[in-house]
């Protein structure tokens, strides 16, 4: 019976990660209790190829604790021979009544959030793609030290399907 029940699982985990066909990089990295401003949150990437367009997304889950409608992170791209591309975003996390955006049920939202399309991936090596909050409170200069509600960052990257 144990077996059976074994089998059972992996046989359905084996199918909902199959039926995925478009993503070729899919990962979390979970925060501690608060996102510091000096935490980057790194993600290195093998060139799937040089050929096809990719588009990347930045995946976050977050819960009560946020206390935003918006967030602003830094997404740094650095290329296997050195060059770097470096992107200052804004995304909604909350409708005007304080309701989350995002998929989920339970206290927790999960937010798929566009970063790049059409992204090609013109050198073959490893890319390091850095995140790194980028909050600031109204009419204060400096950030927002330690983020309260981010529990996890995630990147995405899925291969475009003509």
């Amino acid at each position: 019976m144990r077996n059976s029940i074994s089998l059972l699982l992996f046989g359905l985990t084996f199918f909902f990660v199959s039926c995925d066909s478009t993503g070729v990089f899919d990962v979390y990295q979970s925060l501690p209790d608060t996102w510091s401003k000096d935490h980057v949150v790194a993600f290195k990437v093998a060139a799937p190829d040089t050929t096809n367009k990719y588009n990347m997304f930045v995946n976050l889950r977050n819960n009560q604790d946020y206390k935003y409608n918006n967030l602003f992170i830094i997404v740094e791209i650095n290329f296997p021979h050195g060059k770097t591309i470096k992107d200052t975003l804004e995304y909604k996390m909350a409708k005007p009544n304080g309701e989350f955006l995002g998929t989920g049920f339970s206290s927790i939202k999960e937010n798929k959030l566009w970063y790049k399309e059409d992204f090609i991936f013109t050198e073959m090596g490893e890319y390091q793609i850095n995140i790194e909050q980028a909050m600031r409170e109204n009419g204060k200069v400096h950030g927002v030290k330690d983020l309260e509600g981010i529990t996890d960052v995630g990147l995405r990257i899925e291969k475009q399907m003509n």
